[in-house]
């Protein structure tokens, strides 16, 4: 069997001016990054800012476990198998990031014969985006310390500095760190901090700005630090927000590149879902849906995490109606939940199956509750039996979801045809009546336990007490009336990754509490959520190659 690598670099791409001519972009609309890469001119995006909308479906799944769900590849799949039956269509993907990619999942492109490609450049530098995301945040974190260090006339404390570091990579070892040990023209000591990234508040402002003018502004009201007197010091007050936007001019421009099947692919921004939301570009979803009859995007993890962002946070902000919902699921995973251990998931278990099924049922509730209309599909294995097939489409069916099985991994998009015709057909008879979770009017508290408990099923919410503590300082600062951008591990519904299935009255504890007042939104951290994640014991990064030929293996 082939592995991805291999399937993607034996692929015939086109030259990206002719993937883009399917959906009207012409080459003067073009900034080629080689051949099979380019990004859209501010010009295009002007230009047809005022065509109507194609349709937004958005593809999220169950909670993720060690057997594999396959969003990206299900996303990109049925945006292929939608151009197979002569639609417009086109998907808008999340960048991977580099730290994953050297870390546990060794790619974020798809698989197997539906992925995006060119898959090495994109599981790579691609364009240099979160190089520039990163560049900017530290310009902004050198700033920081250097005021205080030229005689700070801010008054900034700094016990009280929450701009942290960043860098696109798994490093356990910068969560804490020390800076300015050595002499007196070192810098001031104190603790600092690093996030991976695509957990930068920047990543988040990236993804949420409508042009280059709204970037400005977000980049303005990022909150960097605190006075001695306990007032918020901004990037705007640090002067530091003109160079900030110079190092992004070129990362706000949505990428284009294809899939294996030549259908055009907008892979732009944010891979991180729970604290910078996790969501394709706003620039990038809405510029396709002036551009495609059909835009199929995806949100990070489940649909307790990404798809409650995407719709509370992502299209509350950028005033998008999503009209359907692929909520992605397999029989492994579904088994998984129901207690089956990874090695025997390739055996038929009716009962472990019906234990477990219980996770997609509290998902397909959760996508009710925005009141868009889902279409349940089940990534085929080779294992996988008529039995637990057929209970499963049943099942889905009682709770009024269309069902189509999807064999995209193995045959591209025509084993996604079922569930492209299930998804028109949804589109077709069914309304969406988009509406949030919450108004954000309500306190921060509020919020946080309409989330906790209507998404996640919690009884009750516990606040650390530094957490009670920023949540009165926010409110009191004037940011009570903003969206909320939960942070909870991804494998349990629960803010426990150990409670498999659908966990119900457990308690949730919020950790910490701030204000990404540039992004627009709060952040509540659960549990034991890292915002710089560390490596595996046996990292993806040492699978990974380079012949005497410049040829990559190991990614995937």
């Amino acid at each position: 069997m082939k592995t991805d690598i291999q399937i993607a670099q034996e692929a015939e791409m086109l030259h990206i001016r002719e993937v883009a001519a399917k959906v009207g972009i012409e080459e003067e609309d073009l900034e080629f990054y080689g051949k099979y890469k380019a990004k859209l001119s501010d010009e295009l995006m002007e230009r047809v800012k005022d065509r109507p909308d194609g349709k937004l479906v958005l593809v999220t799944a169950i909670n993720p476990t060690p057997a594999g769900e396959g969003k990206t590849t299900i996303t990109v799949g049925l945006g292929e198998a939608m151009a197979k039956l002569g639609k417009k269509a086109l998907i808008a993907l999340r960048e991977p990031s580099l730290g994953p990619c050297f870390g546990i999942k060794g790619g974020a492109a798809g698989g197997g014969y539906a992925q995006v490609v060119p898959m090495e450049d994109l599981n790579l530098h691609f364009t240099g985006d979160f190089h520039a995301i990163t560049s900017a945040n530290n310009l902004l974190a050198a700033l920081l310390d250097n005021h205080i260090q030229q005689g700070n006339a801010l008054g900034i404390d700094p016990r009280q500095v929450v701009w942290k570091r960043c860098v696109d990579m798994n490093d356990r070892v910068l969560r804490n760190v020390v800076v300015g040990l050595g002499n007196k023209m070192d810098g001031m000591v104190r603790e600092d901090h690093f996030v991976i990234t695509v957990a930068s508040e920047i990543m988040a402002i990236l993804c949420l700005a409508d042009d280059l003018e709204d970037l400005k502004k977000r980049l303005d009201r990022i909150i960097v630090a605190y006075t001695f007197s306990g007032e918020p010091v901004t990037a705007d007050q640090l002067h530091a927000t003109g160079a900030m936007t110079a190092l992004l001019k070129d990362a706000i421009k949505p990428n284009i590149i294809q899939t294996l099947e030549h259908t055009p692919a907008l892979v732009h921004g944010g891979p991180f879902a729970n604290i910078a939301h996790g969501c394709n570009s706003v620039r990038a979803t809405k510029t396709g849906l002036k551009l495609a009859d059909y835009v199929i995007t995806e949100a990070g993890f489940g649909a307790d995490l990404g798809a409650e962002k995407f719709f509370d946070i992502k299209c509350r902000m950028a005033g998008m109606k999503p009209d359907a919902v692929v909520l992605v699921a397999t029989v492994r995973a579904l088994k998984y939940n129901g207690g089956v251990a990874k090695e025997n998931l390739g055996e038929e278990n009716l009962d472990a199956l019906k234990a477990g099924i219980v996770n997609l049922e509290k998902h397909i509730e959760n996508v009710a509750k925005f009141k868009v209309p889902c279409v349940v599909t089940l990534n085929r294995f080779v294992t996988d039996t008529d039995a637990e097939l057929q209970y499963i489409e049943q099942f889905c069916k009682e709770r009024g979801c269309d069902f189509a099985l999807s064999e995209v991994w193995e045959k591209g998009g025509e084993g996604g045809i079922a569930l492209a015709k299930e998804v028109i057909h949804t589109l077709e008879t069914k309304e969406s009546d988009f509406t949030p979770l919450y108004d954000t009017e309500l306190s921060i508290r509020e919020k946080i336990e309409k989330i906790a408990k209507e998404i996640y099923g919690a009884g009750k919410v516990n606040y650390a007490p530094a957490a009670a503590k920023a949540i009165d300082r926010l409110e009191s600062l004037g940011y009570g009336d903003t969206p909320i951008c939960m942070a909870k591990n991804q494998y349990s519904l629960s803010d426990d990754p150990k409670k498999l299935g659908r966990p119900e009255g457990f308690e949730i504890t919020i950790r910490e509490v701030y204000v990404s007042a540039g992004a627009g939104f709060v952040v509540a951290i659960t549990g034991t959520v890292m915002t710089m994640p560390g490596l595996p014991l046996h990292p993806a990064a040492e699978r990974i190659d380079v012949n005497e030929d410049g040829v990559i293996t190991g990614l995937s």
